[in-house]
């Protein structure tokens, strides 16, 4: 396929850029310029939510990417490297939560939602980064963001001031816990490199994530959670790398 874009602007990958959080920061990305790749493991979806994008004068276009499938991550890295050369932008937003969605849970340690948990959540993320590090490397400033959450942080899980102290969710915090690890093994390990990494925390938002609840508590639109992570996506070369952060500004890990 011939890429048909501008090829001065920024590439963006996000992945579960199909609805939510997601399709919100791929919109915001476009908006501000960047070709946007709207990654999603349902290719008609991930179809449809780039067309969606395209309607609104951005540009945009599908990937099909399970996360959780390491050959579909290659095979999307060789896709982009064809039809663009370079990535820019990624994003790891893909994420689930089913200790908030399996209405049968017995057991806080149940091995199999640890599991899936930490193929989306964590491996998800590596393996995609993997896979896309070599095209972010020919970027002049790359830039990887990993959608995390303060239920991650190990200080707020400690603290019982924090509205996050009550929370057991052990499968989903603790591979957040993982993710921000990572971030911070990245940044090291490409410091003196164009390339920066960082977390985010968007906020409680009105997603999916955790269920038809979750999405009638949340106080916040993903349309009002996407700023924070679309400026990180987007910092300038003097911008920070190894980091933690929401709306509001750092984060304890």
């Amino acid at each position: 396929m011939t890429n048909t874009y501008d090829n001065s602007a920024p590439v963006a990958l996000v992945t579960g850029a199909n609805r939510g959080l997601g399709h919100s920061v791929a919109r915001q990305l476009g908006e501000a310029g960047a070709t946007v790749l709207v990654g999603g493991r349902d290719a008609a979806r991930a179809a449809g939510a780039a067309a969606s994008l395209r309607e609104a004068g951005l540009a945009a276009r599908p990937v099909t990417l399970d996360v959780t499938d390491h050959a579909q991550a290659a095979a999307a890295a060789a896709q982009i490297e064809r039809e663009y050369g370079r990535l820019d932008i990624l994003v790891n937003n893909a994420g689930i939560l089913p200790e908030a969605t399996t209405p049968d849970l017995k057991h806080p340690l149940d091995l199999d939602v640890f599991r899936s948990t930490f193929e989306t959540n964590l491996f998800g993320a590596v393996a995609v980064t993997q896979a896309m590090l070599p095209l972010l490397r020919r970027s002049s400033a790359g830039r990887i963001v990993n959608v995390s959450t303060a239920m991650g942080s190990l200080t707020e899980q400690l603290d019982p001031r924090s509205p996050y102290f009550g929370l057991v969710l052990p499968a989903y915090q603790g591979s957040k816990a993982a993710l921000n690890a990572l971030t911070v093994a990245l940044s090291k390990s490409l410091a003196g490199t164009p390339i920066l990494v960082n977390s985010v925390c968007p906020g409680w938002v009105q997603t999916d994530l955790g269920g038809p609840d979750n999405r009638a508590a949340a106080p916040t639109s993903a349309e009002e959670a996407a700023p924070v992570v679309a400026r990180m996506a987007l910092l300038g070369p003097d911008g920070a790398s190894g980091t933690f952060v929401d709306q509001a500004g750092p984060l304890a890990w």
